[in-house]
């Protein structure tokens, strides 16, 4: 019997900000893959970077105005080094609860890179604030050299594009040690994002949103289940207001509908809703749930959060 193939998304819960609050967190979060690990299924992982990748961005910028011989780093790069980083916390803390409770399976990650459409709206419209807070001279040579800034209450700040995910560079390997037994570790904070030039592949000064590219793992790995892993319980109608309601089931038309009707914050929820419909809408049999990292065992078995179907 062929064992079930789950795509898990971690959010920003799952992993902290800082490096102290890594270390704690990803303990929590390895003890929820290792739950799922129990039920004998195939698990892929994604994670948020955030803040990860920020700090990075920060803090090799600010060493390129120290050091005049180095060059700046791409967001390409700050995207692989994020991996890198999460991907050492997150494997050796799943090995460690793994091991602890008698399982021998090991934990791989791969650095992995995200085509996107070079000619994809958010090229035109970037949405996503990065890094250091600068001067307003510091902002005028950013974009002298081509880049967005935009002005915050602190003061101003890098702003990137976040395209759709098309394709994954490295879904033959990801898939061939998801096949071997391993739990692998991919796609983090989306993939680092790449533009093909006929055989040779260049970062794009982007983000991925986690959650699409977490989709697209799932639909090219022909995975049985999304799950989604974040910081509430459920999706809500009217979240915040009086009339607040708990989702607990929804199909996907009736995700859509929501969808149009502005229920979901752009920034954060809308991402995960459209990544469950866009998976269920190509996977039939499929399923998608979002739910709090806690009840990860709970969401799995479809006892809790939101969980959509087509």
């Amino acid at each position: 019997m062929n064992k079930k193939k789950i795509v898990v998304a971690l959010g920003h819960k799952a992993l902290g900000t800082t490096l102290p609050e890594q270390k704690d967190a990803v303990r929590a979060a390895a003890k929820a893959i290792a739950d799922l690990a129990e039920n004998d299924c195939r698990i892929v992982i994604s994670h948020s970077n955030a803040p990860q990748v920020g700090m990075i961005h920060t803090a090799m910028n600010e060493f390129g105005k120290q050091h005049p011989d180095y060059t700046f780093a791409p967001m390409s790069v700050c995207s692989a080094m994020s991996q890198g980083y999460i991907g050492y916390d997150l494997q050796n803390a799943i090995r460690e609860e793994l091991l602890s409770r008698g399982i021998h399976k090991p934990v791989t990650t791969i650095l992995t890179q995200v085509i996107v459409n070079p000619y994809d709206d958010s090229f035109y419209k970037p949405v996503k604030i990065i890094g250091r807070v600068m001067t307003e001279e510091e902002a005028k040579a950013e974009e002298e050299k081509g880049n967005h800034v935009v002005k915050t209450d602190a003061g101003y700040r890098r702003i990137v594009s976040a395209p759709k995910p098309e394709d994954i560079v490295e879904i033959d390997a990801i898939r061939t040690l998801s096949d071997a037994g391993h739990i692998v570790i991919a796609c983090g904070g989306g993939g680092i994002p790449v533009l093909k030039q006929g055989r040779r592949l260049k970062g794009a000064s982007a983000v991925i949103e986690k959650d699409l590219a977490s989709g697209k793992l799932a639909e090219l790995l022909d995975a049985d289940m999304l799950l989604l892993l974040t910081g509430e319980k459920h999706l809500y109608l009217n979240y915040g207001k009086e009339n607040c309601e708990p989702l607990t089931r929804l199909s996907a038309d009736r995700a859509r509908s929501y969808i149009a009707e502005g229920q979901f914050a752009e920034a954060s929820v809308l991402p995960k809703v459209v990544a469950a419909v866009s998976f269920v809408s190509v996977k039939p049999d499929g399923v998608a749930v979002i739910a709090d990292l806690d009840d990860a065992k709970a969401a799995f078995l479809e006892q809790a959060g939101t969980i959509i179907r087509p």
